[in-house]
C-alpha cells in the first residue's frame, strides 16, 4: 500500500535524505534503552521505527490513529513479537503497568490534549519503565517556517524550559538531550568486523535554545548516566553528499537562468505590447472624453425626462386615486343591488310557495267540482230519460183520454151528468 508523504509522516523512499535520518535516529537514541523489554511505540506511523526498535525488543505494540499508516506498517514490517493498534495516543487502550519503554517521537505537538497523553503514558509503564519523548524546538522551528507559516498539523509547540516544566509535571526524574545535524569526520577501518567506535565532541557548552529538536528520557525513578549520543547513518559522507547537492544546485540554476532568459525575452515583448497598448490606450481615453461629453448630454435629458416621468406618476397615481374611490363605490352599490335582489329572491320564493299552495287547494276544489258536474250531469241524463218515458206516458194517457172523450160513451155519461169533471188545458 502506498503513503502519501505529507512532511508529518515519514514515509521510507520518499523522504529527503537529511529528514530521514534526522527520524531514524531517535529510534537508533531509543532502541538501546529497548533490550528484552516490552516497548510501544506512540504514533507510530509507517512502522519503520518500530522495525528498528524490534531488533532489540521483547515485543513492540505499535499505535497510531491513521489507518493508512496501521497498514502500511502491517504489510511491510510485519513480524510475530509485533502487535498494531489503530488508536488515539491521548486514549490508550491498553492495560495498566504493561510496557517496559514508551517512545512518542514528535507526537506530543500534534495532540491538544498533551496532558492526557502523559497521564496515559504513566498508567501503562510498569515499575522502574522509562518514557522517552521528542518535540521540535519552538524558536527554531517558528525561524525556520518564518515563509511558510505556523505548521497547520501542530496543536502545540514547546520551547526548552516548557517541554521541561511539562515533562516535570508528570515524571519526576527526567534527563532531557539536544539533537542537531553535525558536520563530522568519520575515520573507519577497511574491515567486515565490528569495531567500537571512539568519538571525540569539540565545542562549547549545549545551548537548548539553538537546538533542532529535544529529546527526554523520562521516569518514575532515578536514572543513572547521560552519555552523549551520535549516529551515523552509513551514508554520512558529508563531502560527497555536499559535492552531490551542489551538483544539483547547479541544474537547478541552468534551468532557472534559461527561465530568466525567456522571461527576459517574454519581458521585452511585453514592454512593445505595452507601447502598443498605451498608445490604444490614448486613443480610446480621447473616444472616452467623447463618450463622457456624451454622456453629460444624455444625463441632462435623463434628468429632464425622469421629472417628465415623475409628473406622469402623479396624473396616473391621481387618476388610479380616482378609479380605486369609484371602484369602492361601485362595489358598495353591487352590494345594495344584491342585498335587494336577495331580498326580492326571498319574496319571490315565499310567494312561489303561496301561490303553489293555493294552486294546489284550487285543483282541489276544481277536482270536487268536476266530479260533481260528472254527478249533475249523470242526474240531468237520468231525469232527462225519466221526463222522455214521462212525457211518453203522458202522450199515451192523453191519447187513451182522447179516445175515451171520443166514444158514445163517454158521452152518454157526460149527458146524464155522470163522471168527472174533466178541465181542459
Amino acid at each position: 500500500m502506498a503513503s502519501e508523504f505529507t512532511g508529518e509522516r515519514v514515509v521510507p523512499g520518499q523522504v529527503d535524505l537529511d529528514l530521514w535520518n534526522e527520524h531514524i535516529a531517535r529510534y537508533v537514541f531509543a532502541s538501546r534503552l529497548a533490550r528484552g523489554k516490552r516497548v510501544l511505540d506512540l504514533g507510530c506511523g509507517t512502522g519503520y521505527g518500530t522495525a528498528e526498535i524490534s531488533k532489540y525488543a521483547a515485543s513492540v505494540t505499535s499505535l497510531d490513529i491513521s489507518s493508512d499508516a496501521v497498514a502500511y506498517l502491517q504489510q511491510n514490517y510485519a513480524q510475530p513479537h509485533i502487535r498494531v493498534l489503530q488508536a488515539s495516543a491521548a486514549a490508550i487502550p491498553l492495560r495498566d503497568a504493561s510496557f517496559d519503554l514508551v517512545v512518542a517521537f514528535e507526537v506530543i505537538e500534534h495532540i491538544t490534549e498533551w496532558r492526557e497523553l502523559l497521564t496515559d503514558v504513566r498508567r501503562v509503564l510498569a515499575p522502574g519503565g522509562q518514557l522517552v519523548v521528542s518535540t521540535p524546538n519552538k524558536s527554531y522551528y517558528a525561524e525556520s517556517r518564518k515563509l511558510s507559516g505556523p505548521n497547520p498539523f501542530h496543536e502545540f509547540e514547546f520551547e526548552f524550559e516548557e517541554f521541561k516544566a511539562a515533562l516535570e509535571e508528570f515524571f519526576p526524574h527526567v534527563l532531557l538531550f539536544t539533537e542537531n545535524h553535525a558536520d563530522g569526520i568519520v575515520f573507519k577501518p577497511v574491515t567486515n568486523a565490528p569495531v567500537s567506535a571512539d568519538i571525540r565532541v569539540e565545542g562549547a557548552l549545549n545551548d537548548p535554545a539553538e537546538a533542532h529538536f529535544y529529546v527526554a528520557v523520562c521516569a518514575m525513578i532515578p536514572q543513572t548516566g547521560a552519555p552523549t549520543f551520535v549516529y551515523m547513518p552509513t551514508a554520512a559522507n558529508v563531502l560527497r553528499e555536499r559535492e552531490l547537492h551542489i551538483a544539483r544546485l547547479e541544474a537547478e540554476l541552468r534551468t532557472k537562468n534559461e527561465w530568466l532568459d525567456a522571461a527576459r525575452a517574454e519581458h521585452q515583448e511585453l514592454v512593445k505590447l505595452h507601447e502598443a497598448q498605451t498608445s490604444e490606450l490614448e486613443a480610446r481615453n480621447n473616444w472616452a472624453a467623447g463618450l463622457n461629453a456624451k454622456v453629460t448630454s444624455l444625463g441632462t435629458r435623463i434628468q429632464e425626462v425622469q421629472e417628465e416621468l415623475e409628473s406622469q406618476q402623479a396624473a396616473a397615481r391621481a387618476a388610479v386615486d380616482a378609479y380605486q374611490a369609484e371602484a369602492t363605490r361601485l362595489e358598495a352599490e353591487v352590494v345594495r343591488l344584491e342585498a335587494e335582489v336577495q331580498a326580492k329572491l326571498a319574496w319571490g320564493q315565499e310567494v312561489e310557495t303561496r301561490l303553489s299552495t293555493e294552486l294546489e287547494q284550487r285543483v282541489g276544489e276544481l277536482a270536487k267540482c268536476v266530479d260533481l258536474l260528472h254527478a249533475a250531469e249523470k242526474t240531468i241524463d237520468e231525469r232527462t230519460e225519466w221526463v222522455r218515458r214521462l212525457e211518453k206516458d203522458i202522450e199515451g194517457y192523453e191519447e187513451r183520454l182522447a179516445s175515451a172523450q171520443g166514444s158514445k160513451w163517454f158521452r152518454l155519461g157526460r149527458a146524464l151528468g155522470l163522471g168527472p169533471e174533466l178541465r181542459k188545458t
